[in-house]
């Protein structure tokens, strides 16, 4: 059984790979989108990210199976059993073989009739629309098939695999990018294709790689009656929570259409992408510690189980706030330099989707120890409940006449009232003191918040904007936003921890 000590070094060795992982990834990501707005032009880039808010619309059991399938074949490793991994993953992927048979029945009933009645369209981009709606459709269907693999190389924490994976998938996309600038042929078709093409590229690569590597990854058609229980009580419950999910980012991007039309769903991809990248730097490092949290809660460790939640919820939040405040001082600045033709709002959006990720990072270890309970119905209905209440006020906001980003406002309130009902459910659920983790972590990185946004804040506001300012807001807020860390947010062992840390960098640098 690996130490406590073992443990944490694969959790730092993993953050770094997908560190790494994610630094070449936005580099390639933010060329990649720069070059498919001016390709497509402001109207069809919008089209495109309308029409994808339809589909997933009716692909909102993929999430839920993938955090099912994950939590299953990692609580199996947490315990050391690794005689039902073969019969959980085989089962799943049948399940996922007649789940998705059911998709595109419903893609291309209730999903056509949506697209073709409800959407706002230009009528001569609607013909495009609908090829975008198909290939989207398809794409949904081979995602839905890769999930296992996926969860069985995060379960078995191969990030490095994960890593080289993420970062051949986004040279794709840039190679597409190009393509498609240069395509004499309907460029939205063109592009909605050629995405199709990746998805099914990662698709193998990931099987090919499982099937040569993990012994459970051989598939045989099972359906066992009981796994198949134990998969659909879980996944049924987290439905909620997904379909929950889904109505807040897409729904939230099908009443901004209805109302405001392509050209604000243009502003809102563009926001979405940003904070993506932002957030991906967080995801990467909740990506290495959530195995180890269902992990230690599979084999009863319940002080390291609460350990790795708060510390995670902490330190992943400082992370976000510090790659945040630069780009939420430099907004305007920023979609200017990458982008050249700025569409209206994107500016306000990538603000209010960065604070919306800020409100949502502490609660992703809770999230995770939820799941790793696997008693999640009450959770779920409430928390889900609580969530799915972002699309009926949005629409109600926007039909009332407010402006659109009220619809990015309303996200950040209910994923705060989202926030008190995990405390809640969770306290009865496996004992969490919400007193600690009220002072310890929701206090603690309000302080720092506020603290650290002072100095950088006055001076934006004091200097024009320009790289200059860009460059020196940047250094100042991510100086600012370290020094009150490690001041008043790290406790006192946390800061022993990284004086000696920083004293054996120095020793080795000196000896060299």
């Amino acid at each position: 059984m690996p130490t406590v000590a073992e443990n944490n070094k694969r959790i730092a060795r993993n953050t770094l790979m997908l560190y790494i992982r994610m630094f070449l990834t936005i580099i390639i990501t933010f060329y990649t989108s720069r070059i498919v707005l001016n390709a497509l032009g402001v109207e069809d880039f919008g089209i495109y990210g309308a029409v994808g808010s339809v589909v997933s619309m009716f692909a909102l059991f993929s999430g839920t199976l993938s955090a099912a399938i994950g939590r299953f074949i990692t609580f199996e490793l947490g315990k050391g059993s690794t005689d039902r991994l073969s019969l959980i993953f085989s089962t799943f992927l049948s399940v996922l073989f007649l789940l998705a048979i059911i998709f595109f029945v419903l893609a291309e009933t209730l999903g056509l009739w949506f697209l073709n009645t409800k959407m706002v369209i230009p009528e001569a981009r609607m013909s495009a629309a609908n090829w975008v709606f198909q290939f989207s459709v398809l794409a949904v269907i081979v995602n839905l098939l890769y999930i296992p693999y996926n969860a069985a190389v995060i379960a078995h924490e191969k990030m490095s695999v994960f890593a080289y994976i993420s970062v051949f998938e986004a040279l794709g996309k840039l190679l597409v990018a190009v393509s498609v600038a240069a395509a004499p042929v309907d460029r939205l078709r063109f592009y909605a294709m050629l995405m199709l093409l990746i998805s099914v590229t990662i698709f193998l690569v990931y099987r090919f790689y499982c099937k040569r590597n993990f012994t459970e990854c051989k598939y045989r058609f099972i359906l066992d009656k009981k796994m198949m229980r134990e998969l659909f009580s879980f996944a049924g419950w987290n439905l909620i929570g997904a379909s929950s999910a889904v109505f807040r980012e897409q729904g939230g991007s099908i009443v901004i259409n209805m109302f405001c039309g392509a050209t604000v769903n243009a502003a809102r991809t563009i926001a979405v992408q940003v904070s993506q990248a932002v957030v991906g730097f967080v995801q990467n490092f909740m990506t290495a510690l959530n195995p180890q949290i269902t992990k230690s809660y599979a084999a009863g460790n319940k002080e390291y189980m609460m350990q790795l939640v708060f510390q995670g919820a902490r330190l992943s939040y400082y992370l976000l706030l510090m790659l945040s405040l630069p780009v939420i001082i430099n907004t305007e600045y920023i979609l200017t330099l990458w982008l050249g033709n700025v569409p209206a709002y994107s500016a306000v959006f990538v603000q209010l989707a960065l604070l919306f990720a800020l409100s949502e990072t502490i609660s992703a270890p809770l999230i995770t120890l939820m799941l790793a309970t696997g008693n999640i119905r009450n959770y779920q209905i409430l928390v889900g409940g609580l969530q799915v209440m972002n699309f009926p006020v949005s629409y109600i906001l926007l039909y009332c006449g407010l402006s659109p980003e009220w619809v990015q406002i309303t996200t950040i309130f209910v994923s705060q009232l989202c926030l008190a009902a995990r405390l809640y459910m969770l306290k009865g659920m496996v004992g969490l003191d919400v007193k600690k983790y009220l002072v310890n972590v929701y206090l603690n990185v309000l302080l720092v918040t506020i603290i650290a946004c002072i100095l950088p804040t006055v001076l934006g506001n004091m200097m024009s904007a320009g790289f200059i300012k860009l460059i020196v807001t940047s250094v100042v807020a991510v100086l600012s936003s370290v020094g009150i860390m490690y001041i008043v947010g790290f406790n006192r062992e946390e800061r022993l921890f990284v004086r000696e840390k920083i004293c054996v960098l120095l020793k080795r640098f000196t000896k060299r």
